[in-house]
């Protein structure tokens, strides 16, 4: 076995005493603190609130502790695609390396175990069970939602560590909208714009985003060698254009219709590892196109019905080329990926009994994976689909006027409906038999005080193994795997106290201790020689602290904060490492207004050592980002900025360094 190999900090300690000057000078603003007025262009109907009558029409509550990014903070912070925005939240970290695609982990479990969702809309490709969040721009959100461990029903399954909804925007008035256009260092050109109307009656949303980059800038620190030159990052170019439009109908205070088209157009690079000869590999197109319908109708005074329908295909092809001057590709073509899903829900919530809430809900899923690759000696078929399906009920029980009491429990059954792939040998794949979870959970809510609110919840939460999970038969990390097609669902017990507030004027904070056990977690486990499979042999615990604090010092001066404290531990292998988590995290941020017009912001990241493999344990990191703003009028903002202002050389996976220092400048007019 190898032995360990702990590379050593990737920050000096005079950068460090740089990135803390400067903090100090500056102050901060939270991430995870804000008002009423940052999501008021909310689409509320596609929001989902745990607390019954927590929020009024355009508000988002924050049920739990950093359960909100806001558009606001995605603008000041620069923050482009989802998972950067989303690491401004504490119990977050993202990973970012091999296939130049970003993934985030809630305290401590991967994409694959979290929720993505748009407007409630379970967002994921069906093969993978998650996304590459890169190509997810945020130009046209309103805010962003995460629930962890406890989450509301209305999610639906596979929700085991929490969930992810992004929330897209609504007009509020009769004409309104925003346009930018930005530039950056590796060449790198943005522009977007959003338009929106509300006519009363009806109302209207568009918008449309482009971002590409031909490269980004190496750390100076980074040696050059055999496999990288530094300077510009090789094979780093990437491009992402999105549309969207939303039509709604409002034809009185409790109806509303909404039918929503999303068309997303992918292209990336794979940088090549800085360590070893391996992939070297392109998208030339990774697509999303999408149809959302949302609606929601008043059944008289205590019922109300609400109906999601969705159709979403996901399309990407892979070019493998066989080395590092990619001119020659592998076989005779690209891997082409097709997979589809078409689905829905249906909710009815009655208020009929008093002082409760009972929302009761159905799901269906139909999911396809289709798989031509023409990158071997032998061209290769799959076709795999599957049907989900999902029963579940809430209720919300004021017990008092400050104390709730949310309850809920689910049954979800996953149907395998067809398994081909052209390279197996007749009579090796069957069907097998359905799969089924059950979810239950509770949580109790308690105002303390007009200012302070505690809470406690605990859940059990399920994860059904996806199709990877099952049929995956490709190069393992070391050797080769066969499939499992009979794997059973990951089993998780969430638990979490809490506590959010203003313990003083101007000061806001919370604090979470939390705990979760996987059981039946899907591993890797070697059969004979070389070959692996993925097994239910896996117990995990995690446990961990959040802290959040922020304060305005002054008229000028904003701070805050917050940390992250996690200990995953491999019950059942103590020698397999939880990878892509670092142990601490911390963020800083700070806003100094020297007067009305301008802005200066500051953004300082800390994360602690992490592991990468089992024998490769990363280094520390410190990054500060900064930026000015300054406002000629009310409606335009003009800012000039620096990310990794230190420079410093750092990664989230062995081979595979993030960006130098990168200066960019943008151009915002409101409308």
């Amino acid at each position: 076995m190898k032995s360990p190999i702990k590379h050593p900090d990737r920050l000096g300690t005079k950068k460090t005493l740089v990135a803390a000057a400067i903090l100090t000078v500056c102050g901060s603003s939270s991430t995870w603190a804000q008002t009423v007025e940052d999501s008021a262009k909310a689409f509320t109907l596609g929001t989902v609130v745990v607390r019954a009558g927590a929020s009024q029409d355009g508000e988002i509550g924050e049920d739990q502790v950093a359960s909100l990014v806001t558009q606001k903070e995605m603008q000041q912070y620069n923050r482009d695609n989802i998972a950067d925005a989303l690491n401004l939240l504490s119990g977050i970290s993202i990973s970012h390396g091999q296939k130049n695609e970003r993934r985030v982990s809630i305290r401590g479990f991967e994409s694959s175990k979290a929720g993505l969702y748009i407007d409630g809309i379970p967002v994921y490709i069906p093969y993978d069970g998650a996304v590459d969040m890169n190509r997810f721009v945020t130009a046209d959100l309103a805010a962003i939602q995460v629930a962890k461990g406890f989450t509301s029903m209305a999610y639906g399954p596979n929700a085991m560590s929490g969930v992810i909804n992004l929330v897209t925007r609504r007009p509020v008035k009769a004409f309104e909208g925003d346009v930018m256009l930005g530039v950056g260092e590796g060449n790198e050109r943005r522009a977007q714009v959003n338009v929106g109307s509300n006519q009363g009656l009806w109302y209207i949303q568009g918008g449309a985003a482009h971002l590409e980059s031909d490269y980004f800038r190496m750390s100076s620190d980074f040696t050059a060698n055999q496999y990288e030159d530094g300077g510009h990052r090789n094979n780093s170019y990437r491009k992402d254009q999105k549309i969207s439009f939303k039509i709604g109908v409002t034809p009185n205070a409790t109806d509303e219709y909404a039918l929503s088209y999303i068309k997303q157009d992918g292209e990336k690079g794979q940088p090549t590892s800085t360590i070893r000869n391996m992939q070297f590999w392109k998208w030339p197109y990774w697509n999303k196109e999408s149809f959302y319908l949302n609606t929601r109708t008043a059944l008289g005074a205590k019922e109300t019905l609400k109906i999601k329908l969705y159709h979403d295909t996901f399309d990407n092809a892979i070019d493998m080329y066989k080395d590092r001057t990619f001119t020659t590709i592998n076989g005779t073509g690209p891997s082409i990926y097709n997979d589809k899903t078409d689905g829905g829900s249906i909710e009815l919530e009655s208020t009929r009994i008093k002082d409760n809430t009972l929302r009761l809900f159905a799901f269906y899923k139909k999911d396809s994976h289709d798989k031509n690759d023409y990158s071997g000696t032998l061209a290769k078929f799959d076709r795999m689909e599957d049907t989900l399906t999902s029963f579940a009920v809430e209720n919300n029980y004021q017990i008092h006027p400050d104390l709730l009491l949310s309850v809920g429990a689910a049954h979800h059954e996953l149907k395998p409906d067809r398994i081909w792939k052209s390279d197996a040998a007749p009579g090796t794949l069957n069907l097998p038999n359905a799969k089924t979870a059950n979810d239950a959970q509770a949580g109790l809510f308690y105002d303390w005080s007009a200012n302070a609110r505690l809470y406690a919840t605990v859940a059990k939460k399920t994860r059904l193994p996806s199709l990877i999970d099952r049929y995956n038969t490709g190069t393992s990390k070391s050797g080769t795997r066969i499939e499992n097609p009979g794997l059973r669902p990951e089993r998780a017990m969430n638990y979490e106290i809490g506590y959010q507030g203003t313990p003083w004027q101007g000061v806001k904070a919370e604090a979470a201790l939390f705990y979760s056990e996987v059981e039946d977690k899907i591993q890797e486990v070697l059969v004979t020689g070389t070959t692996y499979q993925n097994q239910n042999i896996g117990k995990v615990k995690y446990p961990g602290i959040e802290l959040g604090l922020s304060t305005r010092l002054s008229s000028q001066f904003e701070l805050g904060g917050n940390f992250t404290w996690l200990d995953p531990k491999n019950v059942s292998n103590p020698k397999n490492k939880i990878t892509d988590v670092p142990k601490r995290k911390l963020t800083l941020h700070a806003l100094y207004q020297p007067s009305n017009a301008i802005d200066v912001v500051a953004f300082v990241e800390n994360a602690s050592n992490q592991w990468d493999f089992n024998y490769v344990e990363l280094g520390n990191h410190t990054t500060l980002n900064l930026k000015v703003a300054y406002r000629p009028m009310k409606a335009m903002t003009l800012e000039v900025g620096v990310n990794n202002a230190t420079d410093v050389n750092y990664a989230f996976q062995d081979g595979f360094p993030q960006p130098g220092r990168m200066w960019f400048a943008n151009a915002r007019y409101q409308f």
